[in-house]
């Protein structure tokens, strides 16, 4: 292996910044904070204006794949950037295996068990004496990614199967990990939040200012979400709870995705278009800053691998309404269903809209039961979902016993 003091860790990701979602946010948080392994990334490039090799922290990324200048959400779904993740596991693996003969990795780590996995189970086809990590991140249904992968099912499971070490976000994810035959010590290592950036205070004015741009006016209630908008963020189940809500409670929806078109179509139909805005991205910087006008967050997910939103959002200390499907249940407890534990949220039923509407009106009817529960959410976030926490529990629980006790397959 190298000769380095440092141990060298290369990472299969389908993407990284500035493509940014939950597994991205959290190579990053994590790398950041271990200075004494050095990290390499093969990912997709997509955009021909970013370099194909740079420094993103602590993370050397190589760049792969067909690309354009600038592309669009409709880019990224056409030819001939749409098989840019089919051929993925491809050109990840020959870049690999060239980066390897150059720095000699001591192991190699995939983020998901999708594209980037499949790089990673040729790579270790062909070196099995270097040691393998996969990480568990999916928030679609298992179910569904089944069928997705069907035609090729044999070579997903030898993913799971071929993996030294696998670390799941939540033990929902961990139990699919055995499920899929993986016969070793699966590590629970969850996702974070910034706490320091999501519980920051902000100037009346400040908000003040926000509340004006988004015509909140006095009296108003506003359930916010910072979702995808796809299917299982059930984002629809929202927009029809609001028929049965009093006319100053709104739904501010922050997030794209390709399902925008059919939920506006759906908020026209249902007669609450006046009361739904869509407001698109909003920076990571920006978000504590909507949070906080706001009065409930809501995802009633019909899936998810962890949740970080609803983490982010109780470390903002504004009350949750959630689904306990996946792995939110190993956060949000809900009195009358966890009486065994104290309560962290509001818990709904998949495909409730009534069910929400009761819950909101619950949450906004009971100030000081609020006030308890969100204290109780902030002080779970702070003792266990800090990036700080996380990365030590990753170098510690996952990366040293990956190193220190390789086993070949």
């Amino acid at each position: 292996m190298n000769q380095n003091n440092k141990k060298k860790i290369l990472i299969f990701s389908t993407t990284y910044y500035p493509y940014v979602g939950g597994a991205e946010v959290a190579i990053k948080e994590i790398t950041d904070r271990i200075d004494d392994y050095e990290f390499d990334m093969v990912a997709l490039k997509f955009d021909s204006a970013l370099p194909d090799y740079e420094m993103i922290g602590n993370v050397g990324v190589y760049r792969l794949g067909f690309s354009k200048n600038n592309p669009t959400a409709n880019d990224l779904m056409s030819f001939p950037l749409k098989i840019n993740k089919i051929i993925f596991p491809f050109l990840a693996w020959w870049k690999a295996g060239d980066l390897y003969a150059e720095k000699q990795y001591d192991a190699v780590w995939a983020m998901m068990a999708s594209y980037a996995g499949f790089g990673a189970v040729f790579f270790k086809f062909s070196h099995p004496e270097v040691p393998y990590l996969l990480t568990l991140q999916e928030g679609d249904p298992i179910d569904y990614i089944k069928r997705k992968v069907r035609f090729v099912y044999p070579l997903f499971v030898k993913i799971f199967t071929k993996a030294d070490v696998i670390q799941a976000i939540s033990n929902y994810l961990g139990f699919w990990a055995k499920d899929m035959g993986f016969e070793g010590k699966v590590e629970i290592v969850p996702n974070a939040v910034d706490t320091k950036h999501f519980s920051q205070i902000y100037s009346e004015s400040d908000l003040g200012e926000l509340k004006k741009k988004l015509d909140k006016k006095e009296g108003d209630k506003f359930m916010i979400t910072t979702s995808r908008l796809v299917l299982k963020n059930a984002v629809d189940d929202v927009i029809k709870s609001l028929k049965y809500l009093p006319e100053n409670i709104k739904f501010v929806v922050l997030g794209e995705g390709p399902d925008k078109e059919d939920l506006m179509s759906l908020a026209k139909t249902e007669g609450v278009e006046n009361r739904v805005k869509f407001l698109g991205l909003v920076s990571h910087k920006e978000m504590p800053k909507y949070l906080r006008i706001s009065d409930i967050f809501i995802r009633p997910a019909l899936s998810e691998g962890f949740g970080n939103s609803f983490v982010e959002a109780m470390a903002c200390e504004i009350p949750v309404i959630a689904t306990q499907e996946g792995g939110i249940a190993d956060f949000l407890f809900d009195a009358k269903r966890n009486p065994d534990k104290q309560a962290t949220g509001w818990a709904v039923d998949k495909r409730s809209p009534e069910q929400i509407a009761e819950t909101i009106k619950d949450i906004l009817n009971s100030p000081e039961n609020v006030k308890i529960v969100v204290a109780t959410a902030k002080k779970m976030v702070f003792e266990k979902y800090d990036w700080n926490i996380i990365a030590n529990d990753m170098k510690q629980k996952v990366f040293n016993n990956l190193l220190g006790n390789p086993v070949s397959k």
